[in-house]
């Protein structure tokens, strides 16, 4: 929840591959202060701790923003989700499988700025080849 002094953070990921939230997908959550919106101008990233989405693919327990929080960072670990995810189709079907990487993208990280007083939902539309990313409600 929100202060007047502090912004607030929620995230779910949809795995558009196959119309369902994406369980078990690792979440750290980054801050930093500083106004400059230019990379490496900032403050350093502080990290706050993380969690892990459940079945409906939210992270309902992601650390509270500091004070003073003026761009977040999330970090999904994608690719131990949809490794899991190849090797449970594999079990099912064993044969002519690809050998290449079960994901193009290891991790997402996605960076947004903060005022405070406002939650800002950040919803992670996921598949093995790419990805999206909305400022929700």
């Amino acid at each position: 929840m929100s202060t007047s002094t502090t912004a607030s953070v929620s995230t779910h990921i949809l795995d558009t591959s196959v119309g369902r939230p994406a369980e078990g997908v690792a979440v750290q959550l980054s801050a930093r202060a500083g106004r400059s919106a230019h990379y490496g101008q900032g403050g350093d990233w502080q990290a706050l701790g993380g969690s892990a989405t459940d079945a409906d693919g939210r992270c309902k327990d992601l650390p509270a923003l500091p004070e003073g929080t003026t761009h977040v960072r999330l970090d999904f670990a994608v690719e131990p989700y949809f490794e899991k995810k190849q090797a449970d189709a594999q079990q099912d079907a064993p044969a002519n499988r690809d050998s290449g990487p079960a994901v193009f993208f290891p991790e997402v990280a996605i960076t947004f700025a903060v005022v405070p007083g406002e939650h800002y939902h950040v919803p992670l539309l996921l598949n093995p080849f790419g990805y999206s990313v909305y400022r929700g409600s």
